[in-house]
């Protein structure tokens, strides 16, 4: 069943690289709205610093705008169910250098923030390696990404946690004092091995609220996908919270 049979948002997300730090469940717990409850996986609460290039967004029907419609972004994110059973995303932050973006998203919910930013690949066989810069100017203060990324081999078959923490086809937003709920669509992830070579990503998790991480991330790369994004809804509750406060899954529900 297709998840979004009527798009009003096409984007590509491609040379994207998944960066993902745990934490104790209770700690992350108490950024989120009321509503909303942190999915746990091997115990702990995971947060993701996620740089990529955003390519050809557009409406359905419209070409991409050259130069406008592409661009680097890096979003902080951790995962989060509600109580109507939906899995999904929940943005801490989302930082890129396109005004225009900027003002619309913000408009929506969701926390976009201005930034200088830039994704660069180098190809020199055997290695393919990524270096990611960002660096906050507006509205947040400092937070900062330097991420330098050596892509390895193709992951066949993903093991549990690698696909609850990248399987995720829902992002929750905040608007006007209310939940909404926005489908994405899109093929399977293609995930690569990856390590990192210089990673500096602590200040855009202190900006959040988190503790600076004491452990080195785990990480993923994707050459990409394209992506279908539906309308917004309201994330309307059909059963009780989980009492715990915490959600336990092993794969994510789309």
């Amino acid at each position: 069943m297709e998840r979004v049979p009527r798009a009003v948002n096409l984007q590509g997300w491609h040379g994207l690289t998944f960066l993902h730090w745990s934490y104790p469940p209770a700690v992350v717990q108490a950024l989120l709205p009321p509503d909303l409850r942190v999915e746990t996986a091997q115990g702990r609460a995971w947060v993701g610093v996620t740089p990529f290039e955003m390519r050809d967004v557009r409406v359905p029907g419209l070409p991409p705008v050259p130069h406008l419609s592409s661009f680097p972004e890096v979003n902080c994110r951790t995962y989060v169910r509600h109580p109507n059973g939906t899995s999904g995303i929940w943005f801490f932050s989302l930082d890129t250098p396109r005004l225009w973006i900027i003002a619309a998203l913000r408009a929506l919910g969701l926390p976009y923030a201005w930034a200088r930013a830039e994704v660069n690949v180098t190809h020199r066989p055997p290695v393919h390696r990524v270096t990611y810069r960002s660096r906050r100017v507006l509205p947040h203060g400092p937070a900062e990404l330097c991420a330098v990324v050596d892509v390895g081999a193709r992951v066949h078959r993903p093991d549990p946690l690698t696909v609850f923490l990248t399987a995720r086809y829902w992002a929750f937003t905040r608007r006007a004092g209310r939940l909404w709920q926005v489908p994405v669509d899109h093929r399977d992830w293609p995930l690569h091995e990856a390590r990192t070579v210089v990673v500096d990503g602590d200040s855009l998790l202190t900006a959040a609220g988190l503790p600076a991480p004491d452990d080195p991330p785990l990480v993923h790369f994707s050459p990409g996908v394209d992506t279908r994004l539906g309308p917004p809804r309201p994330s309307g509750r059909q059963c009780l919270p989980c009492p715990s406060g915490t959600v336990t899954t092993t794969f994510p529900i789309a």
